[in-house]
């Protein structure tokens, strides 16, 4: 178990994206690019592997619909982050800021789509494998103490996830300043994103994450997720930020 900050971005992997400090295993999927002259340095971020295989979710979230959101989407999401970046960086190059609000906002943007969903894979796990249940230990006490009961907490997050307006995210926060989890929407990837607290659990809840196999049902897949989630990699994201 990670025993600093340090540490925890090292193996769960951390980025700042929108304002908003959060974590997601990139780590292991970025690497430095060269520097520019006169422009800095900059990480050319590389799409993660999955944790299991394309199918292991089915049928709760089937083959055909990771295999498009994971090297369709996710994949264009590092593809627009590289490219904001290295924009950035020949802006700096070149004393040239006539872009710069463009460019922040398409790396905010596929900043927060590459760093989310690079939890969403991780806290995620084929069902009776690692997926489903309730979580254990000092997560479940937390959950307990801050929203009352397990099946309290379930419900919040189950209506925040389904009550996105548009596109977005259901998310599930860790607030260090006083210890609290906090149930948060995310439109988009990074809008509605706070100061100070740090996503370990979330769900997608853009079109492209059920529309093959739910429709727009988009209350039918909330509800089917919860039995592939991998508690037990939130709690250790949980355990990492405590200490």
């Amino acid at each position: 178990m990670p025993n600093t900050r340090r540490d925890f971005l090292r193996t769960a992997g951390g980025i700042v994206v929108a304002g908003a400090a959060v974590n997601g295993g990139l780590a292991a999927s970025a690497q430095a690019a060269a520097p520019e002259s006169g422009a800095g340095t900059r990480t050319e971020h590389q799409l993660p592997p999955l944790p299991y295989a394309y199918d292991a979710l089915a049928p709760v979230i089937s083959a055909e619909i990771m295999t498009l959101h994971h090297g369709k989407h996710h994949a264009g999401y590092v593809k627009g982050l590289n490219a904001a970046e290295a924009a950035l960086a020949e802006a700096r190059a070149a004393g040239d800021y006539a872009m710069v609000q463009h460019w922040a906002r398409q790396a905010a943007f596929n900043g927060g789509g590459h760093y989310l969903h690079s939890m969403f894979w991780k806290v995620m796990a084929p069902p009776n494998n690692g997926g489903g249940g309730e979580p254990a230990g000092a997560l479940a006490d937390r959950i307990a103490e801050d929203f009352g009961s397990f099946a309290n907490f379930k419900a919040h997050f189950s209506a925040a996830a389904k009550g996105v307006e548009g596109s977005g995210w259901g998310l599930l926060h860790y607030r260090p300043e006083d210890g609290r989890l906090l149930i948060l929407q995310a439109e988009n990837q990074q809008k509605l994103s706070p100061w100070g607290s740090t996503p370990i659990l979330g769900i997608d809840v853009w079109e492209h994450a059920y529309y093959l196999d739910y429709k727009n049902d988009r209350g039918a897949y909330v509800d089917a997720w919860w039995s592939v989630v991998n508690w037990a990699q939130v709690a250790a994201s949980f355990e990492a930020l405590r200490k």
